[in-house]
């Protein structure tokens, strides 16, 4: 795993596991609100909420990497000032929300094409030893990834089945296969 044991930080071991190019750090930088407390700070030993920000940082670092942009400035510069960035250089009309749909779409378009090529649920997952062997020092002591809790909210707030978007939420995106 990149950068970081997610049994300290556990929003980043989800990222990890639901990450399009496999386990990596930069896809969804959950450690911002879970170490770095922005936007906001949030206890990166519980598994509650994690999805949320899980598909939050994923969302916006879809923008962020199509624009070619550094993912470090999402400390800094969020949904609402890429939108005006993207009306002043593009002239478009792009609200905040707009920008997330955005990133959403990218996520869910790159995941359904992995899924062509039997990506699933069965592949969001954790090396063993993070599910199941306790941080053995230190703040996160005693901690382990509670993963299956996180996916299940995860794929819910995706509107994913089996880990994989359905027609309907493809549909909802403007996605026509």
């Amino acid at each position: 795993m990149p950068a970081y044991d997610p049994r300290g930080a556990k929003g980043i071991g989800l990222t990890y596991a639901t990450a399009n190019r496999g386990g990596c750090h930069v896809t969804g930088y959950t450690i911002a609100p879970e170490i770095l407390g922005i936007p906001q700070k949030i206890d990166p030993l519980t598994p509650e909420g994690k999805a949320y920000w899980a598909k939050v940082f994923q969302d916006l670092t879809s923008v962020v990497n199509s624009a070619v942009n550094c993912l470090f400035t999402t400390f800094e510069i969020g949904a609402k000032d890429y939108a005006a960035l993207f009306n002043t250089i593009a002239g478009f009309n792009f609200t905040e929300q707009d920008v997330m749909t955005i990133g959403e779409r990218i996520y869910n378009l790159e995941r359904y094409i992995m899924s062509l090529y039997g990506f699933s649920a069965k592949d969001d997952t954790l090396p063993p030893r993070l599910l199941k062997e306790p941080m053995p020092e230190g703040a996160a002591k005693g901690q382990v990834v509670e993963l299956d809790k996180m996916l299940e909210e995860y794929y819910k707030l995706r509107g994913w089945v089996d880990g994989v978007p359905t027609k309907e939420k493809l549909k909802e995106l403007g996605i026509e296969l």
